[in-house]
């Protein structure tokens, strides 16, 4: 199973298990320690700990925010760079065709390993689809004047740059949300919520409003997992900037 169904799933169970504690509980608990005074400092506590478990959501949801955006630009700048690699080996002359072939079966790889369940980070990237074979191709071409010189030496620079973005998109995959942070904001929903059922009756509108908690909470934790693994599951970076510059090659 996913993680971000696992942990959500987890996060509904917790929610819905603590609420419906706390209202088992305030049945087996002798009346004197439902009074004001317990009622007013389980109310405070519940309130601290409600803007703590904010607060962390809030963290978390910026941390998966800032990975998946700083993933996309890498990918939507890769796609600009294989069309700028594709035009100035062009440029170069009919020497520099292998090469453009190459980019081109190289792009295609890469974009059939992004629409595969493993997705594109699922394994490092092969010598051919991270420029090496394209790089020593285009190393071995002998410039006849000083526009190929130019445009061999900002090939070669291109390559390179696509080659460590691709790197830099495997070297960070998995979750860069801490496990410990996802455990404890689980168990601050579980006290929470058994706090909240403490002082409610059980009835058809208690059990409603937990499970609505209880499913919105757990799509809050499902869709920060998501941001966090760009190119996987539902929530992942469109594909189109990069089959809009494999259309780009060979031109």
């Amino acid at each position: 199973m996913p993680l971000p169904v696992a942990f959500g799933s987890v996060v509904f169970l917790c929610v819905l298990v603590g609420g419906l504690l706390g209202t088992f509980l305030r049945t087996a608990l002798p009346e004197r320690h439902l009074g004001a005074e317990s009622r007013d400092l389980v109310r405070l506590t519940m309130g601290l700990l409600a803007t703590m478990s904010a607060l962390v959501v809030g963290l978390l949801i910026t941390t998966a925010k800032t990975a998946y955006d700083t993933q996309g630009g890498e990918f939507r700048r890769m796609s600009a760079e294989v069309v700028l690699l594709d035009r100035a080996l062009a440029h170069y002359g009919p020497e520099a065709s292998p090469a453009r072939e190459m980019l081109r079966r190289s792009v295609a790889d890469v974009l059939k390993r992004m629409d595969s369940e493993g997705g594109l980070q699922a394994a490092p990237p092969s010598p051919t689809e991270h420029s090496e074979g394209i790089y020593d191709v285009v190393l071995k071409l002998v410039p006849q004047s000083e526009v190929q010189r130019a445009l061999r030496a900002e090939a070669l620079r291109l390559g390179l740059d696509i080659g460590l973005m691709r790197w830099l998109m495997f070297a960070q995959r998995g979750s860069s949300i801490p496990t410990p942070f996802l455990v404890i904001l689980a168990a601050w929903f579980t006290i929470l919520f058994s706090g909240f059922g403490l002082f409610a009756r059980f009835d058809g509108t208690v059990l409603a409003t937990v499970l609505v908690c209880a499913l919105s909470l757990a799509a809050a934790v499902f869709l920060i997992l998501e941001l966090d693994q760009p190119f996987e599951g539902l929530v992942r970076v469109s594909t189109a900037p990069l089959r809009e510059a494999l259309l780009q090659l060979g031109r």
